[in-house]
């Protein structure tokens, strides 16, 4: 082959474009460079990563002369054809650059400038590859220091599954390798070497002994002590007499490597459960590319289908993925897929280390797991041949990414379900209106369970009007009613969840005197007060000041906590109920890595009372004594300037309720509010979806939001107001001159926040059902975004954005 090259998208953040750059390909990798490597090309005066998209065997009809590849991280491809579509369709789909759709598929690791080695896999290789990796299993792998011959060898190797490429994470968690031991005796020599010891030198002889059993076998050293019962001194003292080996050796980070998990069997199924699962199965097995929407109340065993699909598909010799919206819900999750599935599951999601996220998608990218579960951008995960998509608590806004690419977790799932022609199902016990309104019309297959298995009904729910039971109630966030509920059920040593939506001990201090209420001196937002650390925090940008003790606008000590928070109520609570455990469960307690999975494995056993916690409690958790929940301030949602203000009160509340009785025992809700009348509360009171879907659906009909419209957000951000509102107003000139006379503008206005972090924020709402013209306007407006970048001004664009504040 005389000439090759390839098309390289190049990752430059002020010259971000969709438009690949030709470079040529240097004659002694003719052959080894195929679409989604990593590569590094001359860009000006720069040297910048790019991934390689097509390779091209005739050359670009330009007169210029073509730069050349610098170097070529990877043997094979890390992006398969798969991914590479997918992030052309997501830069189209979502107004973004491709390079930022590509990078998002990757852990992180592997964007970065990370130590790399290549490792053998295998042992069927030649003798020359046994000489160049000169004895060793593991070498340093540095492209730029290979010559072109011993490249073409690596990357025949890796394409063989002979030998993989390794980055180095140093990561505090784990360390990447463990002391291992092999024996160096035969059968012979161990007996000689028996013979020689003392009468009474039973360690070694045990040692020995056990060297005989494991033969030619590497075993950790950990391993090994566990099973002899011997200490890592008399390994040392074998090592020392020549009988043994230390060597280190790669061990996986296991994030659930301290969990103790049995394995489960399936449960009996209920009839509606069945029906479920038989018409899923139908569509793995038939490989139809349909969405399923399985609607079930809190309870009525949706977890127990989502195993019996996966099973099928592992069965039926693919792959399976599973997404659960919130990193508070995966342990549960995945204890409950792991008892079922074992090793064959992998897990992703932010609360793991960088170094355990990158073993775990080597672990899939091996195909060593069939099983993922995770969180959002688990959705990318690299699995070949799937079998089933599932996307639990399919309504939940966490599914929607808010930095570019903007994407909807569910989109990226139907799109992979329509690739690999396998069902996709998204289950809810409150969907969302789009994810209702097209079951309803024959877009998705809808499945019902209108029933909890455990036959018991829902909790009865008690609504306290918090206007007339303040003037009464033994603390500012409990009322009486709330406060005999939980110490009737803490008597007959049953446990509580209480949810509240905000973290913090106090919303803000004001001044009583003139008024004055403390802001971050960034953003346009007052500060939260927290005791823990003794300090006003801003929760946009981080920013942290002493609490002050006076007024500092009129110096009055007149200064007071209004509002309230997470902290305030366990303080509250302590005194109260001086004899109870409480556990808290916010953004604050689950900082830490693991902190999530300790606080809930605590309250499972029992170890508290109260379980006391912001919006991650409300869903997915499953615990037999929890019969009584409590909603502090049902009111918060309701309170905001978004359309979908009702929508997301109602599906929390009716979330939470569900935590109540789920198993033998009779649950209990009780929900505070200053809106006792509200449609959303009366109706989750009853946990009545489909009522609450008519009402809620004649609103968004009279005001034309979605699922009638369809929405895009444009906003434009920078340091300087006037040049921002510029901006915005002059977009909004040009989009009149595209748009029909059906669609609506709204605005263009600041943000309800304006201003983050000394960023202004300006926004415009485009509301419409057909606009031929409208995608390639917003695609050129997103490309010449790059000029005003330079000027420090930014544009967004967010199609179907979950709110406009």
């Amino acid at each position: 082959m005389s000439e090759q090259f390839a098309e390289v998208i190049v990752d430059v953040p002020s010259m971000q474009t969709n438009q690949p750059y030709t470079y040529a390909i240097p004659t002694e990798w003719i052959g080894q460079v195929f679409p989604g490597m990593r590569v590094i090309v001359p860009f000006g005066k720069r040297k910048i990563l790019g991934f390689t998209t097509k390779i091209l065997s005739k050359r670009p009809g330009v007169s210029f002369k073509i730069k050349e590849i610098e170097e070529v991280l990877d043997l094979t491809p890390v992006l398969n054809t798969e991914m590479l579509e997918m992030a052309s369709w997501l830069a189209k789909w979502t107004f973004s650059f491709k390079i930022s759709c590509l990078q998002v598929m990757l852990p992180a690791a592997m964007r970065a400038s990370y130590n790399k080695t290549i490792k053998l896999t295998s042992t069927d290789v030649s003798e020359e590859v046994k000489q160049l990796f000169d004895e060793q299993n593991e070498v340093k792998f540095d492209s730029k220091e290979l010559s072109a011959d011993v490249f073409k060898k690596l990357s025949k190797l890796s394409r063989e599954k002979k030998a993989e490429v390794i980055y180095q994470v140093h990561d505090r968690a784990r360390t990447k390798k463990v002391t291992a031991i092999k024996s160096l005796l035969n059968t012979q020599e161990i007996q000689k070497q028996k013979e020689l010891l003392r009468v009474n030198a039973d360690k070694l002889r045990l040692l020995l002994d056990f060297l005989g059993k494991i033969g030619s076998q590497i075993l950790t050293q950990k391993d090994a002590i566990k099973k002899t019962g011997l200490s890592a001194a008399v390994f040392t003292q074998g090592e020392k007499k020549g009988w043994l080996k230390k060597e280190k050796v790669e061990k996986y980070r296991d994030p659930y490597r301290d969990a103790e998990i049995k394995r489960t069997k399936p449960k009996q199924l209920k009839a509606a459960q069945q029906k479920a699962v038989e018409r899923i199965d139908h569509s793995i097995v038939q490989q139809q590319d349909k969405v399923f929407l399985l609607q079930g109340v809190t309870g009525s065993g949706k977890t127990e289908v989502y195993l019996y699909t996966i099973a099928c598909a592992l069965k039926n010799k693919q792959t399976a993925l599973m997404l659960v919206p919130e990193i508070s819900l995966t342990p549960q999750m995945v204890r409950r897929v792991k008892s079922r599935f074992g090793s064959n599951v992998a897990v992703l999601h932010s609360g793991l280390s960088e170094g355990e996220k990158y073993d775990e998608w080597r672990r899939i990218e091996r195909n060593e797991a069939t099983v993922v579960v995770g969180a959002r951008s688990a959705v990318f995960a690299p699995l070949e041949n799937i079998g089933i998509i599932i996307m639990d608590e399919e309504h939940e806004t966490s599914y929607k990414q808010e930095d570019m690419p903007e994407y909807n977790a569910r989109d990226v799932a139907i799109k992979r379900g329509s690739w690999h022609h396998c069902p996709v199902v998204l289950g809810s016990a409150t969907p969302s209106l789009e994810s209702r309104a097209r079951a309803q019309k024959g877009v998705y297959e809808w499945l019902r369970l209108d029933e909890r298995i455990n036959g018991q009904p829902l909790p009865e729910v008690q609504l306290i009007d918090m206007r007339q039971e303040l003037k009464r109630a033994p603390a500012v966030d409990i009322s009486t009613p709330l406060l005999d509920a939980i110490k009737q059920r803490l008597e007959q040593k049953e446990q509580v969840v209480l949810m509240l939506n905000r973290r913090g001990y106090s919303s803000f201090i004001m001044c009583r005197e003139c008024g004055f209420v403390l802001k971050c001196p960034n953003c346009d937002i007052s500060l939260t007060l927290h005791m823990d650390s003794h300090s006003m925090k801003c929760h946009y940008c981080g920013h942290e000041e002493p609490i002050p003790r006076t007024c500092p606008s009129c110096q009055s000590k007149k200064i007071r906590y209004y509002g309230t928070g997470t902290e305030k109520v366990e303080q509250e609570l302590q005194q109260l109920l001086p004899e109870t455990k409480i556990l808290r469960m916010d953004v604050d307690t689950t900082r830490r890595k693991g902190a999530h999975a300790k606080l809930l494995r605590q309250f499972g056993n029992k170890e508290a009372d109260i379980l006391l916690g912001t919006q991650m409690i409300a869903k997915g958790l499953d615990f037999p004594d929890v019969t009584l929940v409590g909603v502090l301030n049902a009111d918060t949602s309701l309170s905001l300037p978004n359309f979908r203000s009702a929508e997301r009160t109602f599906q929390l509340l009716t979330q939470v309720s569900g935590r109540a009785g789920r198993a033998d025992k009779l649950g209990q809700v009780v929900i505070q509010t200053f809106n006792p009348k509200h449609y959303a509360i009366q109706l989750a009171k009853k946990q009545n979806y489909e009522k609450f879907f008519g009402i809620e659906m004649n609103m968004r009909h009279r005001g034309g939001y979605p699922p009638y419209f369809f929405t895009t957000q444009i906003v434009t951000s920078g340091p300087n107001e006037a040049d921002v509102a510029k901006k915005m107003f002059e977009i909004d000139g040009q989009l009149k001159q595209v748009l029909s006379s059906q669609a609506v503008i709204l605005g263009p206005t600041p943000k309800p926040i304006m201003r983050i972090n000394n960023q202004f924020y300006y926004q415009l709402v485009i509301k419409y059902k057909k606009e031929p013209e409208l995608d390639a306007f917003l695609e050129d407006l997103l490309l010449n975004s790059q000029k005003e970048a330079r000027q420090k001004l930014k544009l967004k664009i967010d199609r179907d954005p979950i709110d406009f504040i």
